[in-house]
């Protein structure tokens, strides 16, 4: 294996990133203030950290909840170290101090850590835990609960500058590397995140050991050493591993897993210059864009194994779309975009951001979409046997992975790679980058998604040579998705502005940037207005749910309509092509919106998808029955 440098474009840490704008700010002061107390109180009252005390011999019990409780907790620790890094709380680092100490305490001699196993090992079940260490990977999680103990302990390690939770994940990834490898134990986790986790190991330390045995995980894979090939619910693909990792071009099977397997891949192709990993995961998601994608962002058809359907396969109302399947959809598409510098991967990003991964958390932080369906019956409980949002689920993968999400957003605004600065997203707010050897102050203005302009000033210490690429979103250009999989209803022939310190300049476009290469100097204002007409989208005729069905967007939101602005029901609406429609913002709805409305027959309001389920259960529905227009 040979050890390479790393992504060829760096993304600027969140910790140099402030929000300023009306938007996101509010949210990650909700993530902050609510979503993340909240978070450990639900661990603290369902057991989850009393299992740490108990395998530490600190309390009596038996193990409560699921095998895979722990890796909530670690990841709710890892969303505290993220607000550690920006807001100092002695309150939050001693109760982090505190839980850590449980943490190494519940860790046996060897390293191990698994409470479910550890607080009373007679009690595992063959066809749960496994009987023994390392006997049903394919099911029990521990190497997926520690990989989320790799990530929380970087992010713990990088906030505070504390060994403690580093030493844990340490001497548990020592462990690990001692009992897998070539030569070693041949097996696979069952739900990939540990390669993930491991990489981060391997970036603070530089401990090559730790980047080889996620390399191994991945390229195990397929291969069915001394093992039977992993299966569930019947399908051979259900944990990616029919095939070598190389060799999948199709996204198969639990959505997570796949795009955190991806994800790893990507990390692991940067850090090693395996083309072949690079040439799958290209292939692999051309085919989740064209062909496995929601308009939402989301992925994950099926409820049955939580998974990818065939091609084309895309329900509405039966859609799983997991919020943890947006998350991980994100976290690929960011490296995507690291790789090959391409803001197409950034459109799919942006998408899955305000639309699948937004509407997973309430505006109060404190109930969740576990998944988030395209329609609504308002009576079929879709979301782990509820209907609405829920404050917590025996499953509570996404409470727990939306606080460290959300806490570690400002990150992915704005990257450099040598002589070029990417601004990918755009809130309000201002960032400190380091380009070409000079210190960069950014101030962004923008009342984004609502309004279209885009104010960026620009101010290096000194002048300074270096290219500015500013991103131009896809949608803005007629094409909502990077694919022919959706597709606007006509073109709109308004085109996105751009002035350098108010002089309109035509800027080379490339790879979906306007490129600004230029000798900055202090003060310097670039300014983007983006034209933010609603737009018709119409499906791939592959698509069964939605022939006949249009969909409204506007910018990067996706509309849908609900049953309490359309009289209790949205089965009978139909929007025509040529029915005009309206824009009004609304500040007293739903924390400010801006709504689509249409006159007829039957006029009805839409609002932003993330924003649905918050006046009540009821009926919804992204896809209306189309009208075409006729010839006159």
């Amino acid at each position: 294996m040979t050890i390479g440098s790393d992504y060829p474009i760096t993304p600027v840490p969140f910790t140099v990133v402030s929000f300023e704008d009306a938007f996101w700010r509010p949210r990650l002061e909700t993530n902050r203030q609510v979503t993340l107390p909240f978070n450990f109180r639900k661990c603290e009252e369902t057991g989850r950290i009393d299992n740490f005390a108990k395998a530490a011999g600190w309390m009596d019990g038996p193990h409560e909840g699921i095998f895979f409780n722990d890796s909530d907790v670690f990841k709710v620790v890892e969303a505290a170290a993220y607000s550690l890094a920006l807001f100092p709380d002695p309150a939050l680092d001693s109760y982090l101090d505190n839980l850590i100490a449980a943490f190494a305490a519940a860790q046996e001699a060897d390293g191990y850590l698994y409470t479910a196993r550890t607080i009373d090992p007679d009690a595992v079940k063959a066809d749960r835990e496994g009987l023994t260490r390392w006997s049903h990977l394919r099911v029990n999680h521990e190497l997926y609960n520690v990989g989320h103990l790799y990530e929380a302990a970087v992010a713990h390690f990088q906030a505070t500058g504390k060994r403690t939770l580093l030493d844990v994940a340490l001497k548990n990834a020592d462990l690990i590397d001692a009992v897998f490898g070539p030569d070693k134990r041949r097996d696979v986790p069952g739900h990939q995140e540990i390669e993930i986790g491991l990489v981060k190991l391997y970036r603070v330390t530089g401990d090559a050991r730790y980047l080889r045995l996620a390399k191994f995980f991945l390229d195990e894979r397929g291969h069915a050493n001394a093992r039977a090939l992993y299966t569930n619910f019947g399908n051979p693909g259900y944990m990616q591993d029919h095939l070598p990792v190389v060799d999948q071009s199709e996204a198969v099977g639990h959505a997570v897993r796949a795009a955190y397997m991806y994800t790893g891949m990507a990390d692991v192709a940067a850090l090693t210059g395996d083309t072949s990993y690079i040439a799958a995961i290209d292939r692999l998601w051309e085919n989740v864009v064209g062909r496995k994608l929601y308009l939402t962002g989301g992925i994950g058809a099926r409820h049955t194994g939580e998974a990818f359907g065939d091609d084309y396969e895309l329900p509405n109302a039966e859609a799983y779309a997991e919020t943890c399947a947006a998350i991980a959809n994100i976290l690929w598409n960011q490296r995507m975009f690291l790789l090959h510098g391409d803001a197409r991967y950034i459109d799919v990003l942006e998408l899955s951001l305000y639309n699948g991964f937004l509407s997973g958390v309430s505006f109060s932080g404190d109930e969740f979409f576990y998944t988030n369906p395209l329609a609504s019956d308002g009576k079929t409980a879709v979301n782990r046997g509820q209907i609405g949002r829920q404050p917590w689920f025996d499953c509570s993968c996404c409470p727990t992975n939306d606080v460290r999400f959300l806490a570690s957003l400002p990150g992915y605004v704005y990257a450099s790679r040598a002589d070029s600065l990417y601004v990918n997203l755009f809130v309000a707010g201002e960032a400190r980058v380091e380009v070409n050897g000079a210190t960069i102050r950014l101030r962004q203005e923008t009342n984004y998604p609502w309004e279209g302009r885009v104010r960026l000033r620009v101010d290096p210490a000194q002048k300074s040579e270096f290219t500015l690429r500013l991103r131009v979103p896809g949608w803005a250009n007629n094409r909502p998705v990077p694919s022919d999989l959706y597709r606007f209803v006509g073109t709109d022939s308004a085109a996105p502005l751009l002035t350098v310190n108010g002089e309109t300049v035509t800027p080379l476009l490339e790879k979906g940037y306007a490129v600004l290469p230029r000798v900055w100097q202090p003060g310097d204002v670039v300014e983007l207005t983006l034209p933010l007409p609603v737009r018709r989208v119409a499906c791939h005729a592959g698509v069964e749910a939605n022939r006949g069905r249009v969909a409204l967007m506007r910018g990067p939101l996706v509309y849908c309509v609900e049953g309490v602005d359309s009289g209790g029901s949205v089965a009978e609406l139909a929007l025509a092509d040529d029915t005009p429609l309206r824009v009004e913002h609304r500040p007293e709805l739903l924390n400010g919106v801006t709504v689509i409305s249409a006159a007829g027959s039957h006029p009805f309001v839409a609002i932003p998808y993330y924003a649905w389920g918050h006046r009540g259960v009821g009926e919804m529905a992204v896809w209306l029955a189309r009208e075409e227009e006729k010839p006159g």
